[in-house]
C-alpha cells in the first residue's frame, strides 16, 4: 500500500535527525521510501525551510515540483485569515485525486508551525507502526493517508517514476 505520510517533531532539527533513521529503516526493510522531503522551521524565522531527498535525479524533478506545490502551498502563502483559506484550497485542488484531501492540508498546517520540523514522505509497502517505534520518545506526531490503488497511480503518473 503505499501513503503519504507527514511525521511532525516539537524540535525544528528533528526532522532531519529522523531522515536518517527512515533510511536506516528503509536498509531495514521497514519501508520502501519512494521520495520525502524535510521541512524545518527555526524558532524566530517566519517561513520554514525545504530540504528535498531524493536519490536519482531523474526522480527529482517529479517530486520536486509535488514537495513545491504541497510544501509551498502550505507554507509559503500568507497567513492573513480567508487568503490561508483560499491557498489551501487551491492547493486541494491541485492535489485532487491523490488521496491528499483539504482536512488533512489543513491539520498539516496547523500542526507544523515556528520551532517545529516536519518528515514528509511518500512510500510503499511499508510498515508505519514499526517505523513509528524507530521515532519513539522523539516527541512526533503522525499524520497520514494510505492512498488507494487509484490515487497511488495519479500521484505516480503526476510526480513519480513514469515506468511503472
Amino acid at each position: 500500500m503505499t501513503t503519504f505520510t507527514v511525521w511532525k517533531f516539537d524540535d525544528p532539527n528533528r526532522a532531519e535527525q529522523m531522515s536518517k533513521i527512515l533510511k536506516d529503516a528503509a536498509a531495514d526493510g521497514l519501508v520502501h521510501i519512494i521520495d520525502h522531503a524535510v521541512v524545518t522551521w527555526p524558532e524566530g524565522t517566519d517561513k520554514p525551510q525545504t530540504h528535498h531527498e531524493h536519490e536519482r535525479a531523474w526522480r527529482g524533478t517529479g517530486w520536486g515540483a509535488f514537495w513545491g506545490i504541497v510544501i509551498g502551498g502550505l507554507f509559503l502563502v500568507p497567513v492573513v485569515g480567508g487568503v490561508v483559506g483560499a491557498g489551501i484550497g487551491a492547493l486541494a485542488k491541485a492535489t485532487q485525486g491523490t488521496g491528499i484531501d483539504r482536512e488533512q492540508l489543513e491539520k498539516i498546517r496547523l500542526e507544523v508551525t515556528e520551532g517545529t520540523s516536519a518528515l514528509f514522505l511518500v512510500t510503499e509497502q511499508g510498515n508505519l507502526d514499526r517505523l513509528g517505534e524507530r521515532f519513539h520518545g522523539l516527541h512526533s506526531k503522525l499524520i497520514a493517508t494510505n492512498l488507494t490503488e487509484g490515487e497511488r497511480d495519479i500521484l505516480l503518473e503526476t510526480f513519480g517514476d513514469h515506468t511503472r
